[in-house]
């Protein structure tokens, strides 16, 4: 396992590539996504939080810098925002190779699906040990499927315990968006 950070040395954010690296290292080997090589390209020059990752050897994450921003302290390094966005991108990539073939590009996918998928890796995410702002991703999540108490429960399913696959997966999102409609 490598994984290497560009650039080594940031102008315009409060980065640390060495930070970054630790991270992933980490993220890699406990969430049990590799063995692979990773590179972590940082566009420093926008406060967007884009976080995309393309397939390969080595896999390739391109990050725009407010996907690793603190939402605090604008412009510094949040280590636990690194975990969230890294880990969410991993383990998207993990879950392809593992029962999520048939599940469409990421720019395929609907935005219900893709904060109910969100919502499955963070999930994971939080039961490896790492903060997940479990708040965040539940007022996404209502947004994209409905502000109800069962489409909450589809919610609690989904952080709770990842769908085996992609179908089981998209049938939580259909599911949570009859609910938010007023279906039962």
């Amino acid at each position: 396992m490598s994984v290497t950070v560009t650039p080594q040395e940031f102008h315009l954010v409060l980065f640390d590539a060495a930070a970054i690296e630790r991270v992933a290292e980490d993220l890699i080997e406990r969430l049990g996504v590799g063995p692979l090589s990773l590179a972590v390209e940082v566009d420093e020059t926008t406060p967007i939080a884009r976080i995309d990752l393309v397939d390969g050897d080595p896999v390739v994450v391109r990050a725009e810098s407010g996907a690793f921003e603190d939402p605090k302290r604008p412009r510094h390094l949040s280590e636990a925002s690194v975990a969230t966005s890294l880990g969410r991108v991993l383990l998207r990539r993990h879950d392809r190779a593992h029962g999520y073939a048939d599940a469409p590009a990421d720019d395929a996918l609907t935005l219900a699906e893709q904060a109910a998928w969100d919502v499955a890796c963070l999930g994971r995410l939080e039961r490896a040990g790492y903060p997940a702002n479990r708040q965040r991703w539940l007022y996404n999540f209502r947004n994209r499927h409905g502000f109800t108490d069962a489409t909450d429960a589809v919610f609690d399913r989904l952080w709770d315990s990842s769908p085996p696959t992609w179908a089981a997966l998209a049938a939580a999102s259909e599911q949570a968006t009859l609910f938010g409609r007023g279906a039962s």
